[in-house]
Protein backbone atom coordinates (compact mmCIF):
# COMPACT_ATOMS: atom_id res chain seq x y z
CA UNK A 1 0.00 0.00 0.00
CA UNK A 2 1.49 3.54 -0.96
CA UNK A 3 2.52 6.10 1.37
CA UNK A 4 0.06 9.10 2.08
CA UNK A 5 1.67 11.95 -0.30
CA UNK A 6 2.65 15.07 0.75
CA UNK A 7 -0.33 17.18 -1.00
CA UNK A 8 -2.59 14.97 1.24
CA UNK A 9 -1.05 15.62 4.33
CA UNK A 10 -1.28 19.02 4.25
CA UNK A 11 -5.07 18.85 3.56
CA UNK A 12 -5.66 16.38 6.15
CA UNK A 13 -3.86 18.00 9.00
CA UNK A 14 -6.22 21.09 9.02
CA UNK A 15 -9.04 18.83 8.42
CA UNK A 16 -8.00 16.89 11.60
CA UNK A 17 -7.82 19.51 13.60
CA UNK A 18 -11.35 20.62 12.59
CA UNK A 19 -12.56 16.83 13.71
CA UNK A 20 -11.26 18.39 16.80
CA UNK A 21 -7.97 16.08 17.38
CA UNK A 22 -5.68 17.85 19.66
CA UNK A 23 -2.52 15.25 20.05
CA UNK A 24 -1.17 13.56 16.92
CA UNK A 25 1.15 10.68 17.23
CA UNK A 26 2.58 9.74 13.81
CA UNK A 27 3.50 5.71 13.52
CA UNK A 28 4.16 2.81 10.29
CA UNK A 29 5.13 1.09 9.11
CA UNK A 30 8.25 3.07 9.83
CA UNK A 31 7.40 6.89 9.81
CA UNK A 32 10.99 7.99 9.66
CA UNK A 33 11.39 6.06 6.39
CA UNK A 34 8.48 8.73 5.26
CA UNK A 35 9.52 10.84 2.20
CA UNK A 36 7.95 12.62 -1.02
CA UNK A 37 10.37 13.74 -2.81
CA UNK A 38 12.99 16.09 -1.00
CA UNK A 39 10.15 16.08 2.12
CA UNK A 40 10.84 13.55 5.09
CA UNK A 41 9.25 13.50 8.19
CA UNK A 42 10.02 16.07 9.95
CA UNK A 43 8.18 18.19 7.42
CA UNK A 44 4.90 16.75 8.75
CA UNK A 45 6.23 17.43 12.02
CA UNK A 46 6.47 20.94 11.38
CA UNK A 47 3.24 21.62 9.68
CA UNK A 48 1.54 19.63 12.24
CA UNK A 49 2.50 21.65 15.00
CA UNK A 50 1.05 24.19 13.38
CA UNK A 51 -2.52 22.52 14.63
CA UNK A 52 -1.89 20.54 17.53
CA UNK A 53 -0.65 20.59 21.33
CA UNK A 54 1.87 17.57 21.14
CA UNK A 55 3.40 15.19 18.28
CA UNK A 56 4.77 12.42 18.92
CA UNK A 57 6.50 9.58 16.64
CA UNK A 58 6.97 5.60 17.41
CA UNK A 59 9.90 4.20 16.02
CA UNK A 60 11.41 1.03 15.74
CA UNK A 61 15.03 3.08 16.67
CA UNK A 62 16.85 1.54 13.68
CA UNK A 63 17.74 4.77 12.32
CA UNK A 64 18.94 8.64 13.77
CA UNK A 65 16.51 9.75 16.18
CA UNK A 66 17.00 13.34 14.85
CA UNK A 67 13.50 14.71 14.70
CA UNK A 68 11.71 17.66 15.61
CA UNK A 69 8.68 15.47 17.43
CA UNK A 70 7.87 17.12 21.03
CA UNK A 71 7.99 12.94 22.25
CA UNK A 72 9.70 10.00 20.55
CA UNK A 73 8.67 6.39 21.15
CA UNK A 74 11.02 3.71 20.68
CA UNK A 75 9.58 0.41 20.94
CA UNK A 76 12.32 -2.29 22.69
CA UNK A 77 10.26 -5.73 23.58
CA UNK A 78 13.12 -6.73 25.48
CA UNK A 79 17.18 -7.34 26.37
CA UNK A 80 19.50 -7.82 23.22
CA UNK A 81 18.90 -11.97 23.14
CA UNK A 82 14.93 -11.79 22.82
CA UNK A 83 14.53 -8.35 21.29
CA UNK A 84 16.67 -9.60 18.26
CA UNK A 85 14.40 -12.45 18.15
CA UNK A 86 11.36 -10.76 18.54
CA UNK A 87 12.19 -7.66 16.19
CA UNK A 88 15.23 -9.17 14.54
CA UNK A 89 18.67 -7.92 15.01
CA UNK A 90 18.64 -4.15 15.89
CA UNK A 91 19.01 -3.87 19.65
CA UNK A 92 22.57 -2.82 19.79
CA UNK A 93 21.64 0.17 16.89
CA UNK A 94 18.57 1.25 18.83
CA UNK A 95 20.68 1.83 22.22
CA UNK A 96 23.26 3.12 20.23
CA UNK A 97 21.02 5.83 18.33
CA UNK A 98 18.88 6.64 22.39
CA UNK A 99 22.73 7.72 23.26
CA UNK A 100 23.31 9.42 20.38
CA UNK A 101 19.86 11.51 20.62
CA UNK A 102 20.04 15.04 21.59
CA UNK A 103 16.52 14.79 21.70
CA UNK A 104 14.71 15.49 25.42
CA UNK A 105 12.20 12.92 25.62
CA UNK A 106 13.02 9.86 24.15
CA UNK A 107 10.42 7.14 25.72
CA UNK A 108 10.65 3.11 25.99
CA UNK A 109 7.11 1.49 24.75
CA UNK A 110 7.38 -2.55 25.51
CA UNK A 111 4.90 -4.83 24.04
CA UNK A 112 4.78 -7.43 26.51
CA UNK A 113 4.06 -10.60 25.41
CA UNK A 114 4.44 -14.77 26.40
CA UNK A 115 8.52 -14.81 25.49
CA UNK A 116 9.28 -11.78 26.97
CA UNK A 117 7.24 -11.03 30.44
CA UNK A 118 9.93 -12.72 32.72
CA UNK A 119 12.82 -10.07 31.85
CA UNK A 120 10.43 -7.10 31.96
CA UNK A 121 11.97 -5.68 35.35
CA UNK A 122 15.40 -6.16 34.26
CA UNK A 123 14.48 -4.61 30.73
CA UNK A 124 12.77 -1.56 32.53
CA UNK A 125 16.50 -1.56 34.88
CA UNK A 126 18.67 -1.54 32.05
CA UNK A 127 16.51 1.35 30.16
CA UNK A 128 16.43 3.56 32.98
CA UNK A 129 19.65 5.97 32.20
CA UNK A 130 18.75 5.74 28.76
CA UNK A 131 15.26 7.35 28.82
CA UNK A 132 12.82 9.89 30.12
CA UNK A 133 10.08 6.82 30.27
CA UNK A 134 9.10 3.60 29.61
CA UNK A 135 5.20 2.77 29.05
CA UNK A 136 3.67 -0.52 27.83
CA UNK A 137 1.06 -2.30 26.25
CA UNK A 138 0.13 -6.05 26.10
CA UNK A 139 0.42 -8.03 22.75
CA UNK A 140 -2.91 -8.84 21.17
CA UNK A 141 -3.29 -11.40 18.88
CA UNK A 142 -5.25 -9.63 15.89
CA UNK A 143 -5.98 -12.20 13.21
CA UNK A 144 -2.41 -14.11 14.64
CA UNK A 145 -2.14 -16.52 16.01
CA UNK A 146 -2.28 -15.58 19.84
CA UNK A 147 1.00 -17.97 20.93
CA UNK A 148 1.99 -14.70 22.40
CA UNK A 149 -0.61 -13.78 24.30
CA UNK A 150 -0.10 -13.41 28.03
CA UNK A 151 -1.88 -15.54 30.15
CA UNK A 152 -3.88 -13.52 33.00
CA UNK A 153 -2.17 -14.76 36.12
CA UNK A 154 1.04 -13.74 34.03
CA UNK A 155 -0.05 -10.40 33.07
CA UNK A 156 -1.22 -9.71 36.90
CA UNK A 157 2.39 -10.90 37.97
CA UNK A 158 4.50 -9.12 35.39
CA UNK A 159 1.71 -5.98 36.26
CA UNK A 160 2.27 -5.93 40.52
CA UNK A 161 6.38 -6.30 38.93
CA UNK A 162 5.97 -2.63 37.30
CA UNK A 163 3.78 -1.07 40.10
CA UNK A 164 6.61 -2.40 42.60
CA UNK A 165 9.55 -1.02 40.25
CA UNK A 166 7.78 2.34 39.44
CA UNK A 167 7.69 2.31 43.73
CA UNK A 168 11.03 2.30 43.61
CA UNK A 169 11.77 5.29 41.00
CA UNK A 170 12.18 3.41 38.12
CA UNK A 171 10.66 5.64 35.14
CA UNK A 172 7.72 3.41 34.51
CA UNK A 173 5.24 6.51 33.16
CA UNK A 174 1.68 4.61 33.13
CA UNK A 175 0.29 5.06 36.22
CA UNK A 176 -0.70 2.75 39.06
CA UNK A 177 -4.28 3.41 38.52
CA UNK A 178 -3.79 1.96 34.84
CA UNK A 179 -1.33 -0.59 35.74
CA UNK A 180 -4.02 -1.90 38.00
CA UNK A 181 -7.03 -1.54 35.83
CA UNK A 182 -5.12 -3.89 32.89
CA UNK A 183 -5.05 -6.74 35.52
CA UNK A 184 -8.34 -7.51 34.36
CA UNK A 185 -9.49 -4.86 32.31
CA UNK A 186 -12.38 -3.14 34.32
CA UNK A 187 -11.69 -0.06 33.40
CA UNK A 188 -14.58 1.50 30.87
CA UNK A 189 -13.18 3.16 27.26
CA UNK A 190 -13.88 6.06 25.82
CA UNK A 191 -13.06 5.21 22.21
CA UNK A 192 -14.43 8.16 21.05
CA UNK A 193 -11.52 10.12 22.44
CA UNK A 194 -9.09 7.95 19.40
CA UNK A 195 -8.58 8.34 15.28
CA UNK A 196 -6.62 7.28 13.55
CA UNK A 197 -5.54 7.72 9.54
CA UNK A 198 -4.48 4.61 7.22
CA UNK A 199 -1.78 4.59 4.80
CA UNK A 200 -4.42 5.13 2.47
CA UNK A 201 -5.95 8.24 3.78
CA UNK A 202 -8.73 6.75 5.53
CA UNK A 203 -10.38 7.94 9.01
CA UNK A 204 -11.40 5.83 11.46
CA UNK A 205 -12.80 7.37 14.61
CA UNK A 206 -13.18 5.13 17.94
CA UNK A 207 -10.74 2.61 18.78
CA UNK A 208 -7.31 1.49 16.99
CA UNK A 209 -8.61 -2.34 16.82
CA UNK A 210 -11.84 -1.57 14.71
CA UNK A 211 -11.55 -3.18 11.51
CA UNK A 212 -8.40 -4.84 12.70
CA UNK A 213 -9.89 -7.91 15.11
CA UNK A 214 -11.00 -10.72 13.99
CA UNK A 215 -13.70 -11.20 16.11
CA UNK A 216 -15.84 -9.69 19.12
CA UNK A 217 -12.85 -10.20 21.87
CA UNK A 218 -10.81 -7.07 21.22
CA UNK A 219 -12.47 -5.65 23.98
CA UNK A 220 -11.41 -8.23 26.40
CA UNK A 221 -8.09 -8.80 25.50
CA UNK A 222 -7.25 -5.15 25.62
CA UNK A 223 -3.78 -4.70 26.64
CA UNK A 224 -3.40 -0.78 25.19
CA UNK A 225 -2.11 0.80 28.48
CA UNK A 226 -2.35 4.49 26.02
CA UNK A 227 -6.59 3.96 25.75
CA UNK A 228 -6.67 3.06 29.31
CA UNK A 229 -4.50 6.02 30.21
CA UNK A 230 -6.89 8.19 28.34
CA UNK A 231 -10.29 6.84 29.13
CA UNK A 232 -9.24 7.45 32.75
CA UNK A 233 -7.88 11.18 32.55
CA UNK A 234 -11.46 12.10 30.82
CA UNK A 235 -13.53 10.29 33.60
CA UNK A 236 -11.41 13.03 35.93
CA UNK A 237 -9.18 10.00 37.56
CA UNK A 238 -5.80 11.62 38.82
CA UNK A 239 -3.78 9.24 38.38
CA UNK A 240 -4.05 8.89 34.78
CA UNK A 241 -4.57 12.72 34.44
CA UNK A 242 -1.05 13.14 36.33
CA UNK A 243 0.63 11.04 33.76
CA UNK A 244 -0.89 12.50 30.97
CA UNK A 245 1.11 15.54 32.05
CA UNK A 246 3.97 13.69 32.45
CA UNK A 247 4.09 11.77 29.93
CA UNK A 248 2.71 14.37 27.33
CA UNK A 249 3.37 17.91 28.99
CA UNK A 250 -0.03 19.11 28.00
CA UNK A 251 -2.64 19.29 31.29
Amino acid sequence: MPDIRWPQIQRMLPELYERGIRILILEGGEPLLWKDGTRGINDVIVKAKKYFFCIGVTTNGTLPLDIESDIIWVSIDGLQEMHDRLRGKSFERIISNIEGSKHPKIFANITINRLNYNEIGDLVKHLEPLVKGITIQFFYPYSESDELLLSWKDRAAVLEKLKGLKKEGYPVSDSILVLDALKSNNWSCEPWLIANIEPDGTYNHGCYLKNRASDNSSCKLCGFAAHAEISLAYQLRWGAIAAGREILGIF
